[in-house]
């Protein structure tokens, strides 16, 4: 029998997906670990493995369909000694309308009728799920008379309970009660969203929004109508952190690591926040999580929308291996091949836009984390060093803190233990 090829949750919140693009096509045989098709999840873009070995003999599910609910079919594959063409029974037990079921329990006035019981012959000739059969055993029902809208026309239980439902109630009481069954009235489909938004006679283009970014407007929304947010900054002297960095990229070459300052940035947070567990926490509504490591995720601007891929225990990482793993995180993050465990989790978030020049700005938490650091350009500022007037390289880091979990003396502790490990270095690689 061909086997059913279902939408996967590629992720644990994934509910639905966009079936973005087919690797395959009918007749294409496929072996486990092929790539069959790209699929489109709230978080990224991701490869659909086959996990078994076949030829494809339908494709159910057109590329560029949105909001495939997670198990539905959306292909065939026939094993080495099937028929790899399209079984036509398929196709008009697919067709076929589903009796709808009488829920509310009636009282049979006169004994019921009882049913003749399956034979044993009758059986051999059905194709029936065990669950379906064992339900039409108990409640009487022939399933010679049922119609399967399985695959290959198998009988599952859905084609048994609306049989079953009615098998205790005599034929002319269960005309009336569905004839007085009140009619289901058609919703009416809501309007978009942007049909509400006036456009003002200005030109435009419309660009229907993907998975990610639905999701993206979706989190942005709750984090600032749920969680009080707190903003603390301070300015940092970066000229010794940029000597240490040269010093280690020298150091480094000849292993072929360069490190760039977000990698040190990195370092010091998850530092910092080892220092200051106060702060490497999460509310969640009756309690407070005290995280035992500091994982950091990391803000990336992909293709798709933004995404933060996590530095596992950044805190007792070399600063090498922190500098490799972003690396090749973020190429994974631009290309849309991160995997779940890769982006879901941290414990705080990193968001450097210092590299477009941009001074200071507040970011905003990703919940259910309890804080973000926003971290801007460094930049020559007029800056006192031993009480006298100089010119340094500045950078201003601004902390967002979720006030339900952390008081604004322990935001002030995280961001004073911060600073001290980008002005004083040495403590990153101690």
């Amino acid at each position: 029998m061909p086997i059913a090829i279902k939408m996967p949750a590629l992720s644990p919140t994934m509910e639905e997906g966009t079936l973005a693009k087919w690797l395959v096509k009918v007749g294409d045989k496929v072996s486990s670990g092929d790539i069959m098709a790209e699929i489109e999840t709230d978080k990224a873009t991701m490869e659909f493995e086959a996990v078994d070995e076949g030829t494809i003999v339908s494709i159910d599910v057109s590329e560029g369909s949105e909001g495939v609910k997670v198990g539905t079919v959306i292909a065939m594959i026939a094993g080495e000694d099937e028929d790899a063409t399209p079984a036509p029974i398929a196709k008009a037990a697919a067709a076929a309308p589903v009796a709808p079921a009488i829920r509310t329990p009636i009282p049979s006035p006169t004994p019921a009728p009882v049913a003749e019981p399956v034979s044993a012959a009758k059986a051999d000739r059905v194709i029936a799920s065990p669950l379906a059969k064992r339900i039409a055993a108990d409640a009487g029902v022939d399933l010679g008379g049922v119609k399967g809208t399985g695959p290959n026309g198998r009988i599952v239980k859905a084609d048994v309970i609306a049989p079953a439902a009615t098998a205790s109630v005599p034929a002319p009481l269960a005309a009336a009660v569905a004839s007085t069954a009140p009619k289901a009235v058609p919703a009416k489909p809501a309007a978009p969203v942007s049909a509400a938004v006036p456009d003002f006679g200005i030109p435009y283009q419309a660009q229907k929004l993907n998975n990610v970014r639905k999701t993206i407007a979706r989190r942005l929304t709750e984090a600032k109508q749920t969680i009080p947010h707190i903003y603390l900054t301070v300015d940092i002297q970066l000229d010794a952190l940029l000597k240490l960095r040269t010093q280690l990229n020298k150091a480094l070459e000849a292993q072929g690591v360069k490190l760039s300052v977000n990698d040190l940035i990195i370092k010091a947070l998850a530092k910092a926040l080892v220092q200051v567990p106060k702060c490497n926490v999460s509310f969640a509504g009756d309690e407070l999580r005290n995280y035992e490591r500091a994982d950091i995720s990391v803000a990336v601007a992909a293709p798709s929308g933004l995404i933060t891929p996590i530095i596992v225990d950044a805190g007792n990482k070399s600063i090498s291996a922190i500098a490799t793993e972003m690396k090749a995180l973020a190429g994974k993050a631009r290309d849309g091949k991160l995997q779940p465990h890769e982006y879901m989790g941290g414990t705080a978030t990193l968001s450097n836009l210092g590299m477009f020049g941009i001074k200071n700005f507040d970011a905003v938490i990703n919940p259910p984390q309890a804080m973000i650091m926003a971290v801007g350009a460094g930049e020559q500022r007029p800056y006192v060093i031993d009480g006298a007037l100089a010119v340094a390289t500045v950078m201003s880091a601004t902390g967002s803190f979720d006030h339900r979990a952390i008081d604004g003396a322990d935001g002030a502790a995280l961001m004073q233990a911060f600073k001290a490990l980008i002005e004083d270095p040495l403590g990153l690689i101690a």
